[in-house]
């Protein structure tokens, strides 16, 4: 197995947004990228950020991480590299609500309580 293939593209510990039948399904984090024993084929094992999380392995050609769209069961699967938050969306910085339209009333905030 040839092991001095260099990858360039998404890397271990970036977060992906997971398409599914070309709509947005489900987060994952990359935890590892090894080469498979096939030649040009890699195990991608992510950790799928569901609840709760979950740890997959899928056999994929280097484009297909890299976000070429593939198929799986014959249904259409794309990775997408999430990039870092910027501007307003930073986390923790509050966000402007948008305006309400005509007769809307703006939405009501529920603050989340743990109960004891």
């Amino acid at each position: 197995m040839d092991m001095s293939h260099k990858r360039t593209g998404n890397r271990e510990g970036e977060v992906l947004l997971i398409y599914y039948e070309d709509e947005p399904a489900v987060y994952a984090r990359i935890e590892t990228i090894v080469p498979d024993k096939k030649k040009d084929w890699y195990q991608l094992t992510l950790l799928v950020l569901t609840v709760p999380a979950q740890v997959v392995t899928w056999i994929l050609r280097e484009e297909y991480i890299d976000g070429a769209p593939f198929t799986m069961g014959g249904r259409p699967v794309k990775l997408e590299k999430v990039g870092p938050v910027t501007g307003t969306e930073r986390l923790g910085e509050p966000r402007e609500s948008p305006e309400p339209k005509g007769s809307e009333k703006p939405a009501k905030v529920i603050p989340f309580k743990k109960s004891s």
